[in-house]
Protein backbone atom coordinates (compact mmCIF):
# COMPACT_ATOMS: atom_id res chain seq x y z
CA UNK A 1 0.00 0.00 0.00
CA UNK A 2 1.79 3.12 -1.25
CA UNK A 3 -0.77 5.64 -0.27
CA UNK A 4 -3.45 5.79 2.41
CA UNK A 5 -6.06 8.47 1.93
CA UNK A 6 -6.34 10.52 5.06
CA UNK A 7 -9.31 12.65 3.98
CA UNK A 8 -10.91 14.39 6.94
CA UNK A 9 -13.86 16.73 6.11
CA UNK A 10 -12.49 20.22 8.81
CA UNK A 11 -15.31 35.64 19.17
CA UNK A 12 -16.12 35.21 22.57
CA UNK A 13 -17.07 38.85 22.21
CA UNK A 14 -15.66 40.91 24.93
CA UNK A 15 -16.03 44.57 25.71
CA UNK A 16 -13.93 47.65 25.08
CA UNK A 17 -15.07 50.19 27.58
CA UNK A 18 -14.16 53.85 27.94
CA UNK A 19 -15.67 55.88 30.81
CA UNK A 20 -15.70 59.68 30.54
CA UNK A 21 -16.48 61.64 33.69
CA UNK A 22 -15.47 65.14 34.79
CA UNK A 23 -11.86 64.56 33.80
CA UNK A 24 -11.77 60.78 33.34
CA UNK A 25 -12.79 58.26 30.69
CA UNK A 26 -15.79 56.09 31.53
CA UNK A 27 -15.84 52.46 30.44
CA UNK A 28 -18.39 51.79 27.70
CA UNK A 29 -18.68 48.98 25.16
CA UNK A 30 -16.98 50.14 21.97
CA UNK A 31 -18.65 47.40 20.00
CA UNK A 32 -22.11 48.77 20.98
CA UNK A 33 -22.04 52.48 20.02
CA UNK A 34 -25.82 52.87 20.24
CA UNK A 35 -25.84 51.61 23.82
CA UNK A 36 -22.93 53.92 24.65
CA UNK A 37 -24.70 56.91 23.08
CA UNK A 38 -28.03 56.31 24.86
CA UNK A 39 -26.31 55.83 28.22
CA UNK A 40 -24.27 59.02 27.89
CA UNK A 41 -27.27 60.98 26.60
CA UNK A 42 -29.34 59.97 29.61
CA UNK A 43 -26.48 60.95 31.94
CA UNK A 44 -26.30 64.40 30.35
CA UNK A 45 -30.05 64.97 30.70
CA UNK A 46 -30.09 63.86 34.35
CA UNK A 47 -27.06 66.03 35.19
CA UNK A 48 -28.62 69.17 33.69
CA UNK A 49 -32.01 68.47 35.29
CA UNK A 50 -30.35 68.19 38.69
CA UNK A 51 -28.50 71.46 38.13
CA UNK A 52 -31.75 73.18 37.11
CA UNK A 53 -33.47 71.79 40.20
CA UNK A 54 -30.64 73.14 42.41
CA UNK A 55 -30.84 76.54 40.71
CA UNK A 56 -34.62 76.75 41.21
CA UNK A 57 -34.29 75.83 44.91
CA UNK A 58 -31.68 78.56 45.32
CA UNK A 59 -33.96 81.12 43.64
CA UNK A 60 -36.92 80.09 45.84
CA UNK A 61 -34.75 80.46 48.95
CA UNK A 62 -33.79 84.02 47.93
CA UNK A 63 -37.46 84.79 47.28
CA UNK A 64 -38.49 83.51 50.73
CA UNK A 65 -35.84 85.67 52.37
CA UNK A 66 -37.14 88.70 50.50
CA UNK A 67 -33.94 89.25 48.58
CA UNK A 68 -35.77 89.25 45.23
CA UNK A 69 -39.32 89.86 44.06
CA UNK A 70 -41.65 87.28 42.52
CA UNK A 71 -41.13 88.87 39.11
CA UNK A 72 -37.34 88.67 39.44
CA UNK A 73 -37.62 85.07 40.66
CA UNK A 74 -39.70 84.17 37.56
CA UNK A 75 -37.16 85.77 35.24
CA UNK A 76 -34.28 83.92 36.95
CA UNK A 77 -36.11 80.57 36.70
CA UNK A 78 -36.81 81.11 33.00
CA UNK A 79 -33.15 81.98 32.38
CA UNK A 80 -31.98 78.89 34.29
CA UNK A 81 -34.36 76.65 32.37
CA UNK A 82 -33.15 78.08 29.05
CA UNK A 83 -29.51 77.73 30.09
CA UNK A 84 -29.75 74.05 31.03
CA UNK A 85 -31.89 73.25 27.99
CA UNK A 86 -29.12 74.73 25.83
CA UNK A 87 -26.54 72.78 27.83
CA UNK A 88 -28.38 69.54 27.09
CA UNK A 89 -28.64 70.39 23.40
CA UNK A 90 -24.96 71.35 23.07
CA UNK A 91 -23.62 68.42 25.08
CA UNK A 92 -25.64 65.93 23.00
CA UNK A 93 -24.21 67.48 19.81
CA UNK A 94 -20.73 67.05 21.27
CA UNK A 95 -21.55 63.45 22.13
CA UNK A 96 -22.68 62.77 18.55
CA UNK A 97 -19.45 64.27 17.24
CA UNK A 98 -17.50 62.05 19.61
CA UNK A 99 -19.27 58.96 18.26
CA UNK A 100 -18.50 59.94 14.67
CA UNK A 101 -14.88 60.55 15.62
CA UNK A 102 -14.60 57.10 17.19
CA UNK A 103 -15.99 55.42 14.09
CA UNK A 104 -13.80 57.40 11.70
CA UNK A 105 -10.43 56.91 13.38
CA UNK A 106 -8.50 53.74 14.11
CA UNK A 107 -6.92 55.35 17.14
CA UNK A 108 -9.11 55.93 20.20
CA UNK A 109 -10.00 59.63 20.39
CA UNK A 110 -12.50 61.04 22.85
CA UNK A 111 -14.10 64.32 23.79
CA UNK A 112 -14.59 64.54 27.53
CA UNK A 113 -17.55 66.62 28.71
CA UNK A 114 -17.17 68.38 32.03
CA UNK A 115 -20.05 69.07 34.37
CA UNK A 116 -19.95 72.72 33.36
CA UNK A 117 -20.83 71.68 29.82
CA UNK A 118 -17.40 72.58 28.43
CA UNK A 119 -15.58 70.04 26.31
CA UNK A 120 -11.93 69.18 26.07
CA UNK A 121 -10.15 66.68 23.81
CA UNK A 122 -8.49 63.52 24.99
CA UNK A 123 -6.52 61.83 22.21
CA UNK A 124 -5.18 58.39 22.96
CA UNK A 125 -3.26 56.91 20.05
CA UNK A 126 -3.42 53.27 21.06
CA UNK A 127 -2.20 50.61 18.66
CA UNK A 128 -3.87 47.31 19.41
CA UNK A 129 -1.51 44.38 19.87
CA UNK A 130 -2.43 41.72 17.35
CA UNK A 131 -0.71 38.43 18.18
CA UNK A 132 -0.68 36.48 14.92
CA UNK A 133 1.35 33.51 16.23
CA UNK A 134 0.39 31.33 19.19
CA UNK A 135 1.75 27.99 20.41
CA UNK A 136 0.52 24.89 22.21
CA UNK A 137 1.44 21.39 23.32
CA UNK A 138 0.46 18.58 20.94
CA UNK A 139 -0.27 15.04 22.18
CA UNK A 140 -1.51 12.21 19.96
CA UNK A 141 -2.06 8.48 20.44
CA UNK A 142 -3.83 5.60 18.75
CA UNK A 143 -3.45 2.54 16.54
CA UNK A 144 -0.38 1.82 14.44
CA UNK A 145 0.40 -0.69 11.69
CA UNK A 146 2.48 -1.28 8.56
CA UNK A 147 1.61 -2.74 5.15
CA UNK A 148 3.37 -3.51 1.91
CA UNK A 149 2.07 -2.84 -1.60
CA UNK A 150 -1.20 -4.67 -2.25
CA UNK A 151 -1.55 -5.92 1.32
CA UNK A 152 -4.73 -5.35 3.36
CA UNK A 153 -5.18 -4.97 7.09
CA UNK A 154 -6.61 -8.49 7.25
CA UNK A 155 -3.29 -9.81 5.94
CA UNK A 156 -1.09 -7.59 8.09
CA UNK A 157 1.94 -9.10 9.81
CA UNK A 158 1.18 -7.00 12.88
CA UNK A 159 -1.56 -7.11 15.49
CA UNK A 160 -4.28 -4.54 14.93
CA UNK A 161 -5.12 -3.83 18.57
CA UNK A 162 -1.64 -4.30 20.04
CA UNK A 163 0.31 -2.04 17.68
CA UNK A 164 0.12 1.58 18.83
CA UNK A 165 1.72 4.99 18.37
CA UNK A 166 2.31 7.98 20.59
CA UNK A 167 3.36 11.51 19.65
CA UNK A 168 4.27 14.54 21.74
CA UNK A 169 5.53 17.89 20.57
CA UNK A 170 5.23 21.64 20.48
CA UNK A 171 3.48 23.49 17.66
CA UNK A 172 3.20 27.10 16.57
CA UNK A 173 0.18 28.45 14.71
CA UNK A 174 0.42 31.59 12.57
CA UNK A 175 -2.51 33.37 10.96
CA UNK A 176 -1.83 33.57 7.21
CA UNK A 177 -3.91 36.68 6.46
CA UNK A 178 -3.86 39.88 8.45
CA UNK A 179 -7.58 40.52 8.91
CA UNK A 180 -9.06 37.02 8.87
CA UNK A 181 -8.22 33.73 10.55
CA UNK A 182 -9.84 31.12 8.29
CA UNK A 183 -6.40 29.85 7.18
CA UNK A 184 -3.59 29.11 9.64
CA UNK A 185 -0.06 27.76 9.14
CA UNK A 186 1.00 25.21 11.79
CA UNK A 187 4.53 23.99 12.33
CA UNK A 188 6.55 22.55 15.19
CA UNK A 189 8.74 19.78 16.50
CA UNK A 190 7.49 16.33 17.59
CA UNK A 191 8.69 12.99 18.88
CA UNK A 192 6.90 10.02 17.32
CA UNK A 193 6.97 6.54 18.84
CA UNK A 194 5.62 3.91 16.41
CA UNK A 195 5.11 0.42 17.84
CA UNK A 196 4.50 -2.81 15.91
CA UNK A 197 3.59 -6.15 17.48
CA UNK A 198 4.23 -9.05 15.05
CA UNK A 199 1.69 -11.89 14.73
CA UNK A 200 2.27 -15.66 14.99
CA UNK A 201 4.96 -15.70 17.72
CA UNK A 202 7.48 -13.84 15.52
CA UNK A 203 10.12 -11.18 15.98
CA UNK A 204 12.52 -9.20 13.77
CA UNK A 205 15.94 -10.58 12.87
CA UNK A 206 18.73 -8.60 11.19
CA UNK A 207 20.99 -10.61 8.91
CA UNK A 208 23.41 -8.33 7.10
CA UNK A 209 21.40 -6.02 4.87
CA UNK A 210 18.24 -8.01 5.39
CA UNK A 211 15.66 -7.61 8.15
CA UNK A 212 12.75 -10.04 8.33
CA UNK A 213 10.26 -11.65 10.68
CA UNK A 214 11.11 -15.09 12.06
CA UNK A 215 9.39 -17.45 14.48
CA UNK A 216 10.79 -17.34 18.01
CA UNK A 217 12.03 -20.54 19.69
CA UNK A 218 9.76 -20.10 22.73
CA UNK A 219 6.20 -18.96 23.27
CA UNK A 220 6.26 -15.18 23.33
CA UNK A 221 4.13 -13.32 25.85
CA UNK A 222 5.13 -10.10 24.14
CA UNK A 223 6.97 -9.14 20.97
CA UNK A 224 7.17 -5.43 20.21
CA UNK A 225 9.26 -3.48 17.72
CA UNK A 226 9.45 0.31 18.23
CA UNK A 227 10.79 3.10 16.05
CA UNK A 228 11.47 6.57 17.49
CA UNK A 229 11.39 9.57 15.14
CA UNK A 230 12.15 13.26 15.58
CA UNK A 231 10.13 15.17 12.99
CA UNK A 232 9.02 18.64 11.95
CA UNK A 233 5.25 18.58 11.24
CA UNK A 234 3.82 21.24 8.90
CA UNK A 235 0.08 21.73 8.31
CA UNK A 236 -2.28 24.22 6.76
CA UNK A 237 -5.28 24.47 9.07
CA UNK A 238 -8.63 25.78 7.87
CA UNK A 239 -11.84 26.51 9.74
CA UNK A 240 -13.90 29.28 11.36
CA UNK A 241 -12.86 31.22 14.43
CA UNK A 242 -14.12 33.94 16.76
CA UNK A 243 -12.53 37.39 16.70
CA UNK A 244 -12.13 38.81 20.21
CA UNK A 245 -11.34 42.51 20.42
CA UNK A 246 -10.10 43.87 23.72
CA UNK A 247 -9.07 47.35 24.81
CA UNK A 248 -5.43 46.83 23.85
CA UNK A 249 -5.34 43.65 21.77
CA UNK A 250 -7.05 41.48 19.20
CA UNK A 251 -7.25 37.69 19.50
CA UNK A 252 -8.77 34.92 17.38
CA UNK A 253 -10.14 31.79 19.05
CA UNK A 254 -10.90 28.41 17.46
CA UNK A 255 -12.35 26.96 20.67
CA UNK A 256 -15.31 24.73 19.85
CA UNK A 257 -14.91 25.35 16.11
CA UNK A 258 -14.50 22.86 13.28
CA UNK A 259 -10.94 22.63 12.01
CA UNK A 260 -9.18 20.67 9.27
CA UNK A 261 -5.42 20.26 9.07
CA UNK A 262 -3.66 19.00 5.95
CA UNK A 263 0.08 18.62 5.61
CA UNK A 264 2.97 16.35 6.42
CA UNK A 265 6.18 15.88 8.34
CA UNK A 266 9.87 15.19 7.79
CA UNK A 267 12.70 14.26 10.13
CA UNK A 268 15.01 11.54 11.32
CA UNK A 269 14.79 8.08 12.79
CA UNK A 270 16.64 8.45 16.09
CA UNK A 271 16.38 4.87 17.33
CA UNK A 272 14.74 1.47 17.14
CA UNK A 273 14.46 -1.32 19.67
CA UNK A 274 12.75 -4.63 20.22
CA UNK A 275 11.26 -6.00 23.43
CA UNK A 276 10.60 -9.70 23.96
CA UNK A 277 8.92 -11.41 26.94
CA UNK A 278 8.78 -15.21 27.28
CA UNK A 279 9.33 -18.12 29.68
CA UNK A 280 11.96 -20.86 29.76
CA UNK A 281 11.14 -23.74 32.12
CA UNK A 282 8.88 -21.44 34.16
CA UNK A 283 11.45 -18.64 34.42
CA UNK A 284 10.26 -15.35 32.98
CA UNK A 285 12.66 -13.73 30.54
CA UNK A 286 12.73 -10.19 29.21
CA UNK A 287 15.01 -9.16 26.33
CA UNK A 288 15.56 -5.59 25.18
CA UNK A 289 17.34 -5.66 21.85
CA UNK A 290 18.89 -2.58 20.22
CA UNK A 291 20.22 -2.70 16.69
CA UNK A 292 20.03 -0.79 13.42
CA UNK A 293 17.61 -3.26 11.82
CA UNK A 294 18.38 -1.59 8.44
CA UNK A 295 15.74 1.07 9.02
CA UNK A 296 15.77 4.25 6.93
CA UNK A 297 17.37 7.23 8.64
CA UNK A 298 15.12 9.77 6.92
CA UNK A 299 11.42 9.85 7.78
CA UNK A 300 8.77 11.76 5.84
CA UNK A 301 5.07 11.42 5.24
CA UNK A 302 1.57 12.85 5.02
CA UNK A 303 -0.72 13.70 7.92
CA UNK A 304 -4.12 15.25 8.54
CA UNK A 305 -6.57 15.94 11.35
CA UNK A 306 -10.26 16.81 11.67
CA UNK A 307 -12.35 17.78 14.67
CA UNK A 308 -13.81 20.36 17.03
CA UNK A 309 -12.03 22.16 19.82
CA UNK A 310 -8.93 20.60 21.36
CA UNK A 311 -9.54 16.96 20.32
CA UNK A 312 -9.33 15.89 16.67
CA UNK A 313 -9.22 12.67 14.66
CA UNK A 314 -5.63 12.30 13.46
CA UNK A 315 -3.96 10.16 10.80
CA UNK A 316 -0.43 9.90 9.39
CA UNK A 317 1.27 7.81 6.72
CA UNK A 318 5.01 7.33 6.17
CA UNK A 319 5.97 7.77 2.52
CA UNK A 320 9.39 6.30 3.28
CA UNK A 321 9.68 2.52 3.70
CA UNK A 322 10.55 1.34 7.21
CA UNK A 323 13.51 -0.74 5.99
CA UNK A 324 16.13 0.03 3.37
CA UNK A 325 16.37 -1.88 0.10
CA UNK A 326 16.53 -4.83 -0.60
CA UNK A 327 14.02 -5.45 2.21
CA UNK A 328 10.27 -5.66 1.86
CA UNK A 329 8.82 -2.17 1.33
CA UNK A 330 6.69 -1.67 4.44
CA UNK A 331 5.03 1.69 5.13
CA UNK A 332 4.00 2.67 8.63
CA UNK A 333 0.65 4.39 9.22
CA UNK A 334 -1.29 5.54 12.27
CA UNK A 335 -4.82 6.57 13.22
CA UNK A 336 -5.88 8.03 16.55
CA UNK A 337 -6.73 11.17 18.49
CA UNK A 338 -4.77 14.39 18.65
CA UNK A 339 -5.03 16.95 21.45
CA UNK A 340 -3.89 20.56 21.21
CA UNK A 341 -3.29 21.77 24.77
CA UNK A 342 -3.11 25.57 25.10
Amino acid sequence: MKTIIISLAIGLSLFLVENLNAQTIENQDKNNPLEYFNTKKEEIIQQEKQKLKDAVESINSRLERGNISESEAGDLKNAAAEKHAKNIENRIVILKNEMELRERNDEVQYIAIGENGKAFNININREKYDKRTVSDLVIAAGFNNALEEGQSLNDSDFKLAGSRFFEIGWAWKTRVFQKTNWLRFRYGLSLQFNGLKPTDNRYFIQDGEETFLSEFDYDLDKSKFRMDNLVVPVHFEIGPSTRNEYEDKVRFSTAGKLKIGLGGYAGFNIGERQKLKYEIDGDKQKDKLKAGYNTNDLVYGLSAYLGWGGATLYGKYDLNPIFESPNTELHNFSLGLRFDVD
